[in-house]
């Protein structure tokens, strides 16, 4: 079976190097858990809390900062109610008082490529562009949010939502994967991000996905 970044990637996907290939070849009940180390974890200015705050509640962003924060990230291929090939994205960072987590779960539209369902209850849906780089690595960049809350449905604009960069590659030196998230609003500026370096060991998922990595809702607005 082939993956959701596979296919998002297409011939690209062989640009990659062999450990981000295998890293993000998670398909066919192969799974990836990482375990690591956020070296920074950022916010904005204040004005940015009430947002991260609400954010919070449902997996989405959080208001708390940090340096050198333990990461796991837990990557499970499953299909979802709705049939769909999908891989989550359930990020857990272990601030001394609290844990926080921000959870994604990704699937690939014929029509619309790779997309991100966020938090736990998948209200909101962003389209993913996913490019390799010239080390071998992946990048993604945010397009079109989408907003499904009860009767309402609708596009988001780029000046309410922002744009989120993510940046990862295999870090030779270190043997391990190294990660950069950053979250910018075209008016207000940055608004949250993190980067660090994690290791990865895969793990068969035949038996099924638990249900603590899924949303408790599953949407279709791809």
């Amino acid at each position: 079976m082939t993956g959701v970044f596979e296919r998002a990637l297409g011939a690209d996907f062989a640009f990659l190097h062999p450990r981000m290939r295998e890293r993000l070849a998670l398909a066919g009940g192969r799974g990836m858990i990482g375990h690591g180390v956020m070296d920074r974890i950022w916010r904005g200015p204040g004005f940015t809390l009430p947002f991260l705050w609400l954010g919070s509640t449902r997996h989405i962003l959080f208001p708390d900062c940090g340096r050198n924060v333990p990461f796991t990230i837990e990557n499970y291929p499953y299909v979802d109610r709705h049939g769909r090939e999908t891989v989550s994205f359930v990020r857990t960072f272990e601030f001394p008082r609290r844990r926080r987590r921000f959870d994604a779960q990704m699937v690939f539209s014929p029509g619309r490529g790779l997309v991100d369902y966020l938090g736990t209850h998948q209200h909101l849906a962003v389209d993913l562009a996913v490019s390799a780089r010239p080390d071998g690595g992946f990048r993604i960049r945010t397009g079109e949010f989408r907003l499904q809350e009860g009767p309402v449905r609708a596009g988001l604009p780029r000046a309410l939502t922002g744009s989120a960069r993510v940046e990862e590659w295999f870090d030779e030196e270190s043997g391990q994967f190294r990660i950069e998230v950053a979250v910018v609003n075209p008016r207000f500026g940055p608004v949250f991000g993190y980067e660090g370096a994690f290791g990865a060991r895969f793990v068969d998922v035949g038996g099924g996905v638990s249900g603590a990595v899924k949303p408790l809702r599953e949407k279709v607005m791809d």
